[in-house]
């Protein structure tokens, strides 16, 4: 049976990191990843680990809409529609992702990580990540508590956690 991701929570990012690495090697998965308010911290934490060219394609630090329209081809009315904070554009993301990256899979993550900028729909450590491929995307919205570091902390832990979650469990099916 594959790993929880609540277990994989309480592995430091150096481990998960090299987790994902092995499970990447043995599948042959290239990822990517596409990064709001985590600001590059996935891809930093992926790239920790020796020899993760093998399997880490590129990331995207798409910080602005237009960033996010231009580099990943998140359509202007969805952003419109939704807010970039949102199941939607996580989705779009994750799938620019891989078409432009030619990944196999991708996470990509968008959120209020504070200490400005939260509403009442959408709070300070509202965060929505989303992990899948070009054509198949599943998204999760979470409430992270604390200051913008813990919040933004939290976001790349399970972020990388449902990484390896979603290839232990494709491994296991081998």
């Amino acid at each position: 049976m594959p790993p929880s991701v609540s277990s994989l929570k309480n592995l430091d990012l150096s481990l998960l990191a090299q987790r994902l690495g092995r499970l990447c090697l043995q599948l042959g998965v290239e990822v990517t990843a596409a990064e709001s308010c985590t600001g590059g911290g996935i891809a930093s934490a992926i790239t920790s680990a020796a020899g993760s060219s093998a399997y880490f394609t590129a990331g995207y630090v798409t910080y602005s809409n237009a960033a996010k329209t231009r580099l990943l081809g998140v359509e202007p009315a969805t952003l419109g529609a939704h807010g970039a904070v949102s199941e939607a554009v996580v989705k779009a993301m994750v799938a620019g992702a891989c078409r432009e990256s030619g990944a196999d899979l991708a996470v990509a993550v968008s959120g209020v990580a504070g200490p400005e900028g939260g509403s009442d729909e959408k709070p300070v450590g509202t965060v929505w990540i989303a992990w899948g491929s070009a054509g198949q995307q599943q998204a999760e919205c979470f409430h992270f508590p604390g200051d913008r570091q813990a919040v933004r902390e939290q976001a790349v832990r399970e972020a990388l956690a449902g990484l390896v979650s979603r290839l232990s469990a494709q491994a296991q099916k081998k």
